[in-house]
């Protein structure tokens, strides 16, 4: 049993700062991709940003502003989010997943954290 689970997510002003932190706990194999996804109120769900063991990969979106951080051995992840604007409000999910060697796929998301920027 995998779980997945987010923390740091609250209100901040426009132009502030919010840390976001990942945990995944159980049989996770190492080479996995973490990363971080978002959905605001009447919108899809979105890719923010994601990290393997030698990349990471942003949204057009959030470069410049957002850094995604962590260790994927240790099955943890951060999303550093800077100068936030108010279009950045939205639920965060947590998500890890990977491909085994034989093919198999596997993919947990965590419950989310509300991230609110107020104008």
């Amino acid at each position: 049993q995998v779980h997945v689970a987010e923390s740091g997510g609250g209100l901040v002003q426009a132009g502030g700062s919010l840390r976001l932190s990942c945990a995944a706990s159980g049989a996770i194999f190492s080479r996995n991709v973490m990363g971080w996804y978002r959905q605001a109120p009447g919108k899809q769900r979105e890719l923010v940003a994601t990290m393997t063991r030698s990349s990471t990969n942003y949204a057009d979106s959030v470069k410049g502003r957002f850094t995604i951080s962590g260790d994927n051995a240790k099955n943890t992840v951060y999303l550093q989010m800077n100068s936030l604007k108010p279009e950045d409000t939205a639920v965060y999910y947590c998500r890890v997943s990977w491909t085994r060697w034989d093919k198999n796929a596997y993919d947990y998301w965590g419950q989310g954290t509300q991230v609110t920027v107020s104008s």
